[in-house]
């Protein structure tokens, strides 16, 4: 069979897996009852209405913004089914959301800075300050995600998060999406977003380090307006890795492959029924090109 030409993304959600293709993105849910349901939209992608933002660099950024967009979206479907929770409301998402960049902004950016700060005389030089800070950002980054790694409701998303990969790998591989197939596939891939955000760490330790170490103020506000900068030269560096057999760029992202045996366990046959589900609704028509997922 031949492989197919067009990447998929997704990621995991309550009870279920979300599949993004070029055209549709779609969430497949387990009820209660134990059917699966399927919410399937249209993909409306900034780079259609705006084709500069296909360019290298730039369309790193707008990955980034719509999956964080259609990812939320696909977390209140998710709650209100699997849960039936229907009164999770569009304003609590949205509260849900800003309490999340919140708490990013805290621990990924005031608590390094303010930690770096403390560890090493005023005076040091500033390169050495913000390899603190970017030390500080990945040590909080890693037990963040070792911590969460030993709660039970996290165990089943992440099950959920193995049988996305698995299932993504079966249709890159050509072959039938049945469970059997599934289940022969690792776990863990290039292209997931723990692997990304990992590059994205190390990355805004180098883009940093050319910024000085200017008062406190605009130190928070430089992490905050390059950001989209260093999501732009990490996305680049994971398409980059996804297809490319270089040795010496596949021993790079290495690390973020490794991390993803704490943020993925092996799913069980319904959870891939799910996953199956969502790419199915989500997979491009035969013969389509690649996009920029």
């Amino acid at each position: 069979m031949e492989k197919p030409r067009a990447y998929v993304g997704g990621q995991a959600v309550i009870e279920g897996v979300m599949m993004r293709g070029p055209q549709k993105v779609a969430t497949a849910v387990r009820l209660p009852d134990g059917k699966i349901t399927v919410q399937c939209e249209p993909v409306h992608s900034l780079t259609e209405r705006f084709p500069f933002l296909k360019k290298p660099f730039i369309r790193g950024s707008v990955a980034l913004y719509e999956s964080l967009l259609y990812g939320m979206r696909s977390l209140s479907f998710s709650a209100k089914a699997a849960e039936e929770e229907e009164n999770v409301s569009d304003v609590q998402m949205g509260l849900t959301l800003t309490v999340s960049v919140v708490m990013a902004i805290v621990f990924f950016i005031l608590l390094p800075t303010y930690g770096a700060h403390f560890l090493l005389s005023a005076t040091a030089a500033s390169v050495h300050l913000n390899l603190a800070e970017g030390g500080l950002r990945l040590l909080i980054f890693l037990l963040y995600i070792w911590g969460i790694s030993f709660t039970d409701g996290m165990y089943r998303v992440f099950q959920y998060h193995g049988a996305e990969h698995k299932t993504i790998w079966t249709y890159e591989a050509g072959e039938p999406l049945t469970v059997e197939n599934v289940k022969k596939h690792s776990r863990l891939h290039p292209r997931c977003g723990t692997n990304f955000l990992l590059i994205v760490m190390v990355v805004s330790i180098f883009v940093f380090a050319f910024l000085g170490w200017p008062g406190i103020v605009f130190r928070v506000l430089s992490r905050i307006i390059f950001m989209p900068v260093v999501a732009g030269i990490s996305y680049e560096i994971i398409r980059l890795a996804a297809d490319s057999s270089h040795t010496c760029i596949r021993t790079a992202v290495r690390p973020g492959l490794w991390l993803q045996y704490l943020t993925t366990r092996e799913p069980q046959a319904d959870q891939i029924e799910v996953a199956i589900a969502a790419l199915e609704a989500a997979k491009p028509s035969t013969g389509q090109t690649a996009q920029n997922l």
